[in-house]
Formats: structure tokens, C-alpha cells, sequence
């Protein structure tokens, strides 16, 4: 195997790296803080390509490869995992769909705006009663007879909604069909008929804003249909692959953070005569940290090579974004233990990388579902 980076690959890291330390790292604890939406610099990772890194050129994109995308990420979440949210729901779960299911029309309309960092997208899936059962929905769009849609209902926890512009919106057509039942819409969010609900105080990625959003009679246009009637399920499930291998770049630019400040302060930190990191119990947490670390990279970096490969990678990504995501969970518990009072303390960003980290467990597929996607994977049963 050829674990080198192209030129291409490495510059977009480099881009993303200094982006990160320069602009995003000065300013994390504050928008954590404040929970301030960082819009000054989501419009600079725009400009620098950041936010469509998968869109070809002629739609405002970079145009490089899924590689690409996740080393980018994980220098943007270890500055800050908020930052990287709205960055992973910008690429994986608006563009994406666009891009392999909208017309060309749409992907110039909605795509470019996006790519370019002039507006925010979002991604309208999951509903008060319907999580991880995205079936359940009851969101309902009905058709017209010019071919449009009326839309009633709500949407919930989601991310970028107070700021967005741009939806894709996923609403039952036929109830009688279940997930064939299901299509996906284009909506926008100063539409009559569109409405937001208050801003979510969360336990952490405060600056990523997440709201309810709620339709009354909101009218679809007929060529703001996102692929076929009846596609929306399989439309859905498509995007949150790919936003898999994101969440999983994403806990991994958390957890890394997390583990080179613990690394320089095992150095500095004495007790009984010596730095802390001499002790042998810290020096296997250390141990420990750095194996699950690079095993979130390596399987991380997999299922983004499959992707780009054009081969399926369901099972690569739930794999990746599952181990990713609990090892920066356990990471970070290790890290704010280690630092003891310390890393409780505000005054440090650790107790910040634990509070981020959960997150990751949860959104786009909770490690329950990862599991279970896995497991029928190998075995062939459901």
C-alpha cells in the first residue's frame, strides 16, 4: 500500500492547517463561549476552497479527492471542532447529494453558492419523533397538480439552520411506501411558508448553530425536486456515507488536539520530583491514545480512498466514523484526567475537546447504528 499524499493533497492541508492556526484556534473559545456563529471565517474557508473540496471547478469547488476532504478536516477540527461541523455539512451532506442527484441547473444554483462560501447550506432529515428510524418521519409533501409540492411539518437538530439559506429537505410523499415513500426537495429558507425555531443550547460545537425549522404550506417548485419522487431514502443514506467519513475526520482533528496538549504538558507538569509523563500509568494512557489515534487515521483514510475510488464504502465509512469517534471520546477523557484540575478548568481547551467530542458519537448515525450497519454488512442478516 502507498501511504504517500499527493502534491494536491498536501497543499490543501497545508491551506486548511494554516487557516486553522492563524484565524479559527485565536477564536475558538470565544465562539465556544458565545456560541457566535463564525461567519467571517466560514466565508474564508470558502474563498480558500474549503467548503466544496469534492466540487469540481466549474461549480465554485476545488475539485480534489475524498482524501483530500479528510485531511483538510482534521486540521480545521483540531482548531475547532464547530468550524468543522459546518464544514462537514456543507461538503458531505449538501453538495454531495447535489452533485450525484441534482440537474445541472441545480447544481449551479445551489452548489456554487455553497462551494464558494457565500451562503450556508443545511441538511433536513431527522424530526422530533424520528432519529435514527428516519422512516418515521412525518413530514408530508404533497404534489400538486402543476407539479409542485406543499410541505407541512417539522425538522429537527439541525445543524446550521438558523443561518442557512439553502435545505435539503427530506419529506414523505407516499406514507403507503415507507422508505420508498420518501423524496428529497431543495427549500429555501427565506421562503414564505419556511420558518426557524430558537437556537439549540448545546453541550458543545456551540458556534455550529442548530435549530427546529418548521413548514406551514411551504410551496416546492417542481424542478426543486432533488433526483425522483420516491428517491429520498436512498438519497439520504448515499449523503450520510459520505458524511461518515467526515464525522470521522472530524473526532480524529478532535482527538488529536486533545493528545498534543496532553503530550506537552505530561513534559512540563512534576509531581514527586518528576515530569508526570515519566510515570508509567500516564505513559500507557499516552501509549493507548496514540494507537487509537492512528487506527482512526488509517481507517479513516481507507474508507475516503474506496470512496474515491468509486467503490461502494458504506461498511468503510460506519467503520471508520464508529472507531473515530469513540476512541475521541476516550482520548479526550484521558487527556482531561490527565490534567487533573486543570483540564476541568475553562481556562484550558481540554474540557472544550471532551464536550466536542461526544457529538460525534451521536449525529449522522449514533454508534448503535454504526454497529448495526457493520454487523449486517458481514453477516448478510437483518
Amino acid at each position: 500500500m502507498d501511504f504517500s499524499f499527493t502534491e494536491e493533497q498536501l497543499m490543501i492541508q497545508d491551506v486548511a492547517r494554516r487557516i486553522a492556526q492563524e484565524k479559527i484556534a485565536p477564536s475558538a473559545g470565544h465562539h465556544d463561549q458565545t456560541g457566535e456563529f463564525p461567519l467571517e471565517n466560514i466565508r474564508l474557508l470558502g474563498a480558500n476552497g474549503l467548503m466544496g473540496i469534492e466540487v469540481p471547478t466549474e461549480y465554485g469547488g476545488a475539485d480534489m479527492d475524498p482524501v483530500a476532504y479528510v485531511l483538510a478536516m482534521i486540521e480545521i477540527a483540531a482548531a475547532d471542532a464547530a468550524h468543522s461541523t459546518i464544514m462537514s455539512v456543507n461538503n458531505s451532506l449538501f453538495c454531495n447529494g447535489i452533485l450525484t442527484h441534482g440537474t445541472e441547473a441545480q447544481k449551479q444554483t445551489y452548489v456554487r453558492a455553497i462551494a464558494e462560501g457565500e451562503e450556508i447550506g443545511a441538511f433536513a432529515l431527522t424530526e422530533p419523533q424520528s432519529g435514527s428510524d428516519a422512516t418515521a418521519m412525518r413530514c408530508r409533501a404533497v404534489k400538486q397538480a402543476d407539479g409542485s409540492y406543499v410541505v407541512n411539518g417539522k425538522k429537527s437538530w439541525i445543524t446550521s439552520g438558523p443561518v442557512a439559506r439553502y435545505f435539503v429537505l427530506f419529506a414523505m410523499t407516499d406514507p403507503d411506501k415507507g422508505a420508498r415513500g420518501i423524496t428529497a426537495f431543495l427549500v429555501h429558507g427565506d421562503r414564505e411558508g419556511f420558518g426557524r425555531g430558537k437556537t439549540e443550547p448545546k453541550l458543545g460545537i456551540r458556534a455550529s448553530a442548530t435549530c427546529e425549522i418548521e413548514f406551514n404550506d411551504y410551496v416546492v417548485k417542481a424542478d426543486e425536486v432533488l433526483g425522483e419522487e420516491g428517491q429520498g431514502f436512498k438519497i439520504a443514506m448515499g449523503v450520510l456515507d459520505a458524511g461518515r467519513i467526515g464525522i470521522a475526520s472530524q473526532a480524529i482533528g478532535i482527538a488529536r488536539a486533545a493528545y498534543e496538549a496532553t503530550i506537552e504538558y505530561v513534559k512540563e507538569r512534576k509531581a514527586f520530583g518528576q515530569p508526570i509523563g515519566a510515570f508509567q500509568m500516564t505513559q500507557a494512557k499516552i501509549a493507548d491514545m496514540k494507537c487509537k489515534l492512528d487506527a482512526s487515521l488509517l481507517l479513516t483514510l481507507r474508507a475516503a480512498w474506496t470512496k474515491g475510488q468509486g467503490k461502494r464504502f458504506s461498511n468503510e465509512a460506519a467503520i471508520a466514523k464508529l472507531t473515530a469517534s469513540e476512541a475521541a471520546m476516550w482520548i479526550t477523557h484521558q487527556a482531561l484526567q490527565i490534567h487533573g484540575g486543570m483540564g476541568y478548568s475553562r481556562e484550558m481547551p481540554i474540557e472544550r475537546y471532551f464536550r466536542d467530542a461526544k457529538i460525534t458519537e451521536i449525529y449522522e448515525g449514533t454508534s448503535e447504528i454504526q454497529r448495526l450497519v457493520i454487523a449486517r454488512h458481514e453477516t448478510g442478516l437483518r
